[in-house]
């Protein structure tokens, strides 16, 4: 996870740990998290937030501990990584940026790229 997440990150989220850990306990629990979603205006239901838990409480205690939190972060932060590579490829053939890739796009880019590909030419190819 180190390569992942920056030292300054880290800190970050050890904040926002701390934010939900109302008690100090070093983890996050069922109801304190429904205080942090209510403050939040937000109203799950009590399996809504155990699904919540669940889903992060890799060693099945029924509470998210800071590693699991971190882990958590990570994978949230990759995932907006892979969005974000995804859109800038979408852009390569987005050329009028409308948001959509239309067939003439499609063909100039297949003519770029057969363009710029180097066959090596050999008379054992003829």
């Amino acid at each position: 996870m180190g390569d992942i997440l920056t030292q300054e990150q880290i800190v970050e989220f050890k904040e926002a740990f701390n934010f939900f850990d109302k008690d100090g306990d070093g983890c996050i629990t069922v109801e304190e998290l429904a205080t942090v979603i209510k403050s939040l205006d937000q109203n799950p239901s009590e399996e809504e937030l155990q699904d919540m838990i669940n889903e992060v409480d890799a060693d099945g205690n029924g509470t998210i501990e800071f590693s699991e939190f971190l882990n958590l972060m990570a994978k949230k932060m990759q995932e907006t990584d892979a969005e974000e590579e995804l859109k800038e490829a979408f852009r390569v053939f987005d050329k009028d940026l409308n948001g959509y890739i239309s067939a003439s796009e499609v063909i100039f880019f297949n003519y770029e790229l057969i363009m710029n590909i180097n066959f090596p030419l050999s008379l054992h190819c003829f």
